[in-house]
């Protein structure tokens, strides 16, 4: 038993090792007839092209873009203010927050009582000093008048003394008679004296009263605007912006805040620039240039928009954060409001003989793959003048006049063959209907699908026809026939 277990072992062991033995025959048979039916040496493989989309360098007169956020601002705009404290007597329906209003619109009026008052008793005052300066004027014409009669009085009593002095110079007279006269002119010279000191009062006095009248004067013209002022009008056209609550019978104080008035048509947009932004709109002089600006507003895909010109930039840097504040004024700004928050495109001064190309078609080292004559691919450097968005602006060089790649892959390199696709071929070729050549059994199956069909108009049966014996059938006719016959 063990000699016939053994047998077979051995049997089992040896058909196994033939059947490897012959499925390496066929293998090593089955790549010689392949070699041989391959006719020899393999063929190298063919260059690989790749498609690439390609764009021309024009050179051309470009006027670049620059890009800020800003914050629309009025520059003409109206506190209304209460000038005393005083009950509101009548308000205007135009007194509202966002209500228009005309110039000279009266907008609100306070109880003028008070200030009539006031009026009225600076215009009594006014009299009172004028009362005052006239009687001051008369008693300085009688000061004057007493002064005259006191210096004819002086002149009687010295000659009545010289009368003395010359009888008692005779031996005539005696001298208590000449004592008497000197007496006299003494007591003359004191009234003389005494006239005097009233006309310097009567003349302090004229002054005082002058001083007075023009005090009073001044009090009543202040009285009179406190009048004026208690009606508060517009003083251009506008809109009313954060104006009080105010009722008829409601009191409000000296000073109090009681709303704006805001000249939508007076705007301005003060916006940030980096200093590299701000240096290129700079002229040979270093002055601001006058820029065309556009302020636009996008709310709910529609878009605000106003134009207008730079007109002056901020005195210090720190509030920019090391940038440069610049203000524009704009013209004509419908639906735009002081406060809002604008996009601003500054146009700078225009570049000669530059190119614009895809922002895709430059790598990070400012390098374009250009296309040479045997549609292969170089890399060449340009100079990046500006960044828009998408697109680039550089200096084109050596470059003007030829094609680079617009749209750069790991695919793309130098060295590569590309088959150049260029702007307007792809659309051309998406335009063109797909179209086939029918065999003629096919053409008869739809022909007679569309005679077979009852339902179809016979315009469009005759139609479709005369479309199926071209010899190019659109592929969209085929298709919708063969669909409807179930194929």
């Amino acid at each position: 038993m063990r000699f016939f277990g053994r047998a077979l072992g051995g049997l089992f062991l040896a058909a196994m090792t033939l059947a490897l033995l012959a499925m390496a025959v066929g293998v090593i048979v089955g790549a010689l007839r392949e070699r041989m039916a391959g006719g020899g040496m393999a063929r190298p493989a063919e260059e690989r092209v790749i498609s690439a989309n390609v764009v021309t360098v024009d050179p051309a007169r470009i006027i670049p873009e620059t890009t800020a956020y800003g914050e629309l601002r009025a520059t003409r705009a109206l506190e209304l203010r209460a000038p005393v404290t005083a009950r509101v007597a009548e308000v205007s329906p135009s007194f509202a927050d966002g209500a228009s209003v005309a110039a000279g619109e009266v907008l609100l009026r306070l109880d003028p009582a008070e200030a009539t008052a006031a009026r009225d008793l600076a215009a009594a005052a006014l009299a009172e000093a004028e009362a005052a300066g006239r009687e001051a004027a008369r008693a300085l014409d009688l000061a004057r008048d007493d002064l005259e009669q006191a210096q004819a009085q002086l002149a009687l009593r010295q000659q009545a003394l010289q009368r003395q002095r010359d009888i008692a110079a005779r031996g005539a007279g005696s001298a208590a008679a000449v004592e008497t006269a000197e007496l006299a002119v003494g007591q003359a010279e004191q009234a003389l004296l005494s006239s005097r000191s009233s006309l310097a009062q009567a003349e302090a006095a004229v002054d005082q009263s002058a001083i007075a009248a023009d005090r009073a004067r001044i009090s009543l013209g202040e009285a009179e605007r406190t009048l004026e002022d208690t009606v508060i009008r517009a003083e251009f056209a506008g809109r009313m912006d954060g104006a009080a609550n105010l009722v008829v019978g409601g009191q409000v104080t000296a000073n109090e805040v009681l709303g704006t008035v805001i000249d939508p048509a007076a705007l301005e947009v003060a916006f940030r620039l980096s200093t590299a932004q701000f240096a290129r709109l700079l002229d040979a002089q270093g002055d601001l240039v006058e820029a065309p600006v556009t302020a636009r507003l996008d709310v709910a895909g529609a878009a605000l928009q106003a134009q207008g010109r730079i007109l002056r930039a901020g005195a210090s840097g720190a509030e920019a954060g090391g940038g440069r504040v610049v203000f524009a004024a704009l013209d004509a700004a419908p639906g735009l409001r002081p406060g809002d928050f604008v996009t601003v495109t500054v146009a700078e001064p225009a570049l000669e003989a530059v190119a614009d190309l895809p922002a895709t078609a430059i790598d990070s080292a400012g390098r374009v793959l250009a296309v040479t004559a045997d549609d292969r691919l170089e890399e060449v450097a340009v100079e990046v003048l500006r960044r828009q968005g998408d697109r680039v602006i550089v200096a084109p060089g050596a470059l003007a006049g030829r094609e680079v790649v617009a749209e750069r892959s790991p695919l793309l390199g130098a060295g590569i063959k590309v088959r150049p696709v260029r702007p307007g071929q792809q659309e051309q070729a998406s335009a063109a209907p797909e179209v086939l050549e029918l065999t003629a059994e096919r053409r008869a199956a739809l022909v007679a699908a569309v005679e077979g069909n009852s339902r179809m108009p016979e315009e469009a049966k005759a139609r479709i026809l005369e479309q199926l014996q071209q010899d190019r059938v659109p592929a969209e006719v085929v298709a919708r026939i063969e669909a409807r016959m179930g194929g």
